[in-house]
């Protein structure tokens, strides 16, 4: 437990030092930006990896809420069984993904269940 904890805090550690630096970097773009002449083609491609990128910055914001659940279980005693279920969560799928709060069968249905959401 104390294991999985530790992997839990370095993740949430690497996460918000990727977001910081993220942050950083769309600052110096905008500031290299100002008061030059820019190409329509430049700002196509800058907003579509701002795109990207706000796209990255949400899948870390899930992530981080994930790992903050995941410690609050093991705080709690509940790590490694399911929010939905209460189901214990395998073993391997906890290695691979200590911030796993469903079984792996019931991640696939809530993944499956919100695509729609995304696409429109």
């Amino acid at each position: 437990m104390e294991r999985q904890k530790r992997r839990l805090t370095e993740l949430r550690k690497r996460i918000l030092q990727v977001s910081r630096g993220q942050s950083g970097e769309e600052d110096a773009v905008n500031a290299d930006a100002g008061g030059q002449a820019r190409e329509f083609e430049d700002d196509a491609q800058k907003l579509a990896t701002l795109e990207l990128e706000g796209n990255l910055e949400a899948a870390d914001d899930d992530r981080l809420s994930n790992i903050e659940r995941a410690l609050q279980k093991i705080e709690d005693g509940t790590y490694g069984l399911s929010d939905a279920s209460g189901a214990p969560i395998s073993i391997e799928r906890l290695e691979a993904t200590p911030e796993a709060l469903y079984t792996l069968d019931e991640q696939k249905s809530r993944d499956a269940t919100r695509q729609p959401l995304l696409r429109s």
